[in-house]
């Protein structure tokens, strides 16, 4: 057998030992006509601190049971697979975290099963994702959300009937978690590219006399220490001021006689 598939296999083996539990709770209920709701999660009540332990492992009915099972099964299986050095902490304070928060915050009633744990690991899972910005890991996001993407009405209080306080809490507790241990797992592959420094682009500015010059240098001005010709000797096509045109006035040693020239002149 290949190790790609064995690992998968083996990912599965703990969601089916918690599913396995389970159905013999239910089945020992079932089959001696007890209840075990006493042992479910009372808010604020000190005598019901147990209850945070053991709350996700009563449910109502067989079918309350295979509703939470299946999405148990393999959001388990996600995480041991993907999230394998840190996937017992993770179910562990999802379970705690979510059962102490309903503690706190739910309705005066009794809140049973395992709904809110399926919520925590969906919520780590589809959020692990994004934030580890992984592709294979924003895949499972995606997959998480086509398949139990519906599950977020479950937080509003629509249904009386279901403890929306418990799945609101799950996922929160999911959310957090997902944050914590964002550095640690699987993360997304940096290239070498990605950590160079990228390149200063040089800015020409236009100097006080027209000419040109580079911004965020020392010496701004150096280029124009430079005479014309050798500027333009090296390349420098941005010299674009005409070459400097100097005249000077040369005084005559002696002046013209004026008598003679009035006198040579031709009359009219």
């Amino acid at each position: 057998m290949k190790p790609e598939v064995k690992s998968i296999l083996k990912s599965f083996i703990p969601g089916t030992l918690l599913v396995l539990v389970l159905t013999a709770i239910k089945y020992y209920e079932e089959s001696h006509r007890i209840s075990f709701a006493a042992y479910g999660l009372f808010p604020r009540s000190i005598a019901d601190l147990r209850g945070i332990f053991t709350f996700p492992l009563i449910h109502k009915d067989y079918e309350h049971l295979f509703s939470n099972a299946i999405p148990l099964f393999i959001l388990m299986a996600m995480l041991r697979y993907f999230y394998r050095e840190m996937s017992w902490k993770v179910v562990l304070l999802t379970w705690l975290l979510g059962g102490f928060w309903l503690w706190l915050g739910g309705r005066a009633s009794y809140h049973i099963g395992a709904s809110g744990l399926v919520y925590g690991l969906s919520s780590f899972i589809f959020f692990s994702g994004i934030w580890r910005r992984e592709r294979r890991m924003m895949a499972v996001s995606l997959i998480v959300v086509f398949l139990y993407g519906g599950m977020i009405w479950g937080i509003f209080p629509w249904f009386k009937e279901t403890s929306w306080e418990g799945h609101l809490f799950g996922g929160l507790a999911g959310l957090m978690l997902s944050w914590v241990y964002r550095k640690e797992g699987p993360q997304r592959v940096r290239y070498q590219w990605e950590d160079e420094p990228e390149e200063e682009t040089e800015i020409l500015e236009e100097g006080p006399e027209g000419n040109l010059n580079q911004t965020g240098s020392d010496h701004p001005d150096e280029e124009n220490t430079l005479p014309p010709d050798e500027k333009l000797a090296q390349g420098n096509l941005f010299q674009l001021s005409p070459p400097e045109i100097r005249y000077e006035y040369i005084k005559p040693e002696k002046e013209p006689d004026r008598d003679t020239d009035q006198e040579q002149a031709p009359k009219s």
